[in-house]
């Protein structure tokens, strides 16, 4: 299996557009997407995007389970969703926690869509339009934010940045 670093903020690839994906390129990438899925659990995330690990094509995983750094999260099996896109979002936002495995020690509160409606193809170049709320909507804007050069830091507000150990002062309160 490939072994991948996961680019730190600062590194140039995150703020890099990602390259769309031809179908006939998907099944080349499948042993990078079975690495990147390994990647994604071996540190307790909820989604990773290929630019995370200096490959700028436009694909990431959403996989939502509760763990260590998201107690709280719905489960979804890990998904691969390539050239995603939001195709609508809802006006209606919300505030919620945010980490991410290329900024470590660091948490924000972003505003996110609370509804989107998303479109994405599978690894087998079948093409998916579905509906995403809550947590699994968060998860996906917020890897969508890698594949076009934006971290989450660059949508929550600096007042709402916070140390790892103080979100967990705060979640532990809640």
């Amino acid at each position: 299996m490939e072994t991948l670093t996961i680019a730190q903020l600062g590194n140039p690839i995150l703020r890099k557009h990602a390259a769309p994906l031809s179908a006939g390129q998907y099944q080349d990438f499948a042993p990078f997407f079975k690495a990147l899925q390994h990647k994604m659990l071996e540190h307790n995330g909820v989604g990773i995007a290929a630019p995370q690990v200096n490959e700028s094509i436009r694909a990431f995983i959403v996989a939502s389970r509760p763990n260590p750094r998201y107690p709280d999260a719905p489960m979804m099996e890990p998904t691969l969703m390539l050239n995603p896109e939001i195709v609508w979002a809802s006006e209606s936002m919300e505030k919620d926690w945010e980490g991410c495995l290329s900024i470590p020690g660091i948490r924000a509160l972003v505003n996110r869509h609370s509804h989107i409606e998303v479109r994405y193809d599978t690894l087998e170049g079948k093409e998916v339009k579905t509906q995403m709320e809550g947590f699994i909507a968060r998860i996906f804007q917020h890897e969508l934010d890698h594949l076009n050069g934006l971290v989450f830091l660059d949508q929550a507000e600096k007042a709402d940045y916070y140390t790892e150990a103080e979100y967990l002062k705060q979640i532990a309160q809640a």
